[in-house]
Parts: structure tokens; C-alpha cells; sequence
């Protein structure tokens, strides 16, 4: 039955509001079918939203279901930590450690919260090897690019099916045009160093086809598999920030950093709509 829900929108991995990531939270998400949470989040047209329900878990805080336009997704960074916020907004509250922890189809998330400064803790990834000859053909065809420009590649799977691909340069990163009818099933996230005088150590960018929106602002998920695979091939330190969303005109900034062998992947949160939507 259509009723009033406590709706919010937040931006995710930006210091300045509105230059982030956008995410829609319904809040209160019981009694909604799995057909009425698709289609409400293709009518968003958002990269992604996100409902909010009771855990199942009972280490859980809450449990979130996270949705694209067209499909649902086991777990996805910046959905997490805006979910997180979202949820503390309406009531929640953190823990004495300062953890939120979050139930989803992947598992237990567990989320740090330092004012409005949110990091969650990288899932393991379920697929992580080499990229063969001729997906890397057909990624530098789809980037415009020469094969011999792909530095190093990896699958970096972690809910989303991210191929990670490192360019030598932030710059070759930004000039890049991809052809998005090209792009299919392929999810790619490109990353490249900045030089020692950048406030930023890397640009990302992430690519994906199947969905109205094709090239995303700001991504919690790739980072946190990007972050993975350079720390383990020397290409990053233990602690970095990444940039994204420039050649959108966002200011995204993604902070890595490292506890043990505990990867987190964190940015600022601001909570930018507050009311209620009837579904």
C-alpha cells in the first residue's frame, strides 16, 4: 500500500556539498517488493538508491538494499556511507567506538564516523586476477587508446565487476573520451598518478555500460578495489587520496587509508534533502 516515507538525499566524497555523489535513502523501506524499490529507483535516475530497513542481523545497525537504475547491487561504496548518514539523521546512533555497522547482501559493513567524515571498511574482493589479452584489446578500443598505454590491469570484483586499469599518468586519465555505446557489460575504472606537487596522488574515473548514467561522479566501491590492487603492486602507499568526478565538474575526493590489513575508504557526507515521498 502507497504511504508516506521519510525520504533523503545526501552527496557523497565532497567537502562542498552538491559536488560529491548524489544519493536517494527511503527511509522506513518494510511492505515495499523488490519491484517497487526498481522502479522507484529508475525513476530517481540516480546512479543509485538506496532503502533503508530493519537488520536481520543482530550485529547489525540497519540493513540497506542498494539499487541502480536497472538492477540491485550486493554492496556499493558511496551508498553505504550516505546510507549510513542518512540513517543517523533519522535517529540512529553511533556506537561508543564510533562505528555504524551495516547490514547488505554482501555482508556486515562496518563504518566509521568522525563528524561528517564517514569511511567504510572494503569488503574482500570475490574476483582478483589478471586481465586476459582480449578484454584489455577491447578496453583500450572502448577508451580510444592504444593497448601498449595500459600500464597494468586487474579484476578488482568486490559486488560491482570492476576491471581496474592503470594509465600512466592523472592527466592521460582526464584526457580520456571513451565511447559509451561501446561499453556493454564492461565496468572499467581507470586510474592514473598525479605528480609530488598535487594535493591528490591519483585521478579515477569509472565507466560502466547498461545504465542511463555512464560515467560515474564519485565511487566508493572501485576505490576501495583500486586501493587493493596498488598497495599490492607497490604503484600506492598505505595512505592516499584519490580524486574523481573532474571532468564532471565535481570535486570528489576519496580518502584511503590503511589499519592493519584493514583497507577504509572515506570522504566527507553532507546531508543536502529532508522530507517524505509517497510509495
Amino acid at each position: 500500500m502507497t504511504r508516506s516515507r521519510r525520504y533523503s538525499e545526501v552527496d557523497v566524497f565532497a567537502a562542498t556539498p552538491y559536488r560529491g555523489n548524489p544519493l536517494a535513502v527511503v527511509h522506513d523501506a518494510e511492505g515495499l517488493s523488490d519491484a517497487d524499490m526498481q522502479q522507484f529507483a529508475n525513476w530517481t535516475n540516480l546512479a543509485e538508491t538506496t532503502f533503508l530497513l530493519a537488520p536481520t542481523n543482530p550485529q547489525a545497525d540497519y540493513r540497506v538494499r542498494i539499487f541502480t537504475a536497472s538492477e540491485e547491487l550486493p554492496f556499493a561504496g558511496h551508498p553505504t556511507l550516505g546510507s549510513a548518514r542518512a540513517w543517523l539523521d533519522s535517529g540512529g546512533a553511533v556506537s561508543p567506538d564510533g562505528v555504524v555497522v551495516q547490514e547488505c547482501a554482501a555482508g556486515l559493513v562496518s563504518i566509521r564516523v568522525s563528524g561528517d567524515r564517514f569511511a567504510f571498511q572494503a569488503p574482500p574482493l570475490t574476483r582478483y586476477e589478471a586481465v586476459d589479452e582480449s578484454h584489455l584489446q577491447r578496453i583500450a578500443d572502448v577508451l580510444g587508446i592504444r593497448r601498449e598505454e595500459i600500464l597494468d590491469s586487474s579484476w578488482i570484483v568486490n559486488g560491482p565487476r570492476w576491471i581496474g586499469i592503470r594509465l600512466h599518468s592523472a592527466q592521460d586519465v582526464l584526457e580520456l573520451r571513451p565511447d559509451p555505446a561501446q561499453l556493454g557489460d564492461l565496468e572499467i575504472g581507470v586510474v592514473g598518478p598525479y605528480g609530488p606537487e598535487a594535493t591528490a596522488q591519483f585521478e579515477v574515473r569509472a565507466f560502466f555500460g547498461g545504465d542511463a548514467v555512464w560515467e560515474d561522479p564519485v565511487t566508493g566501491s572501485l576505490n576501495a578495489g583500486l586501493a587493493r590492487w596498488l598497495m599490492d603492486t607497490g604503484a600506492a602507499p598505505a595512505n592516499y587520496v584519490a580524486s574523481q568526478g573532474t571532468v564532471l565538474d565535481r570535486q570528489g575526493r576519496v580518502h584511503i587509508s590503511v589499519d592493519g590489513d584493514v583497507i577504509w575508504v572515506g570522504g566527507h557526507v553532507s546531508a543536502c534533502i529532508s522530507g517524505s515521498v509517497l510509495i
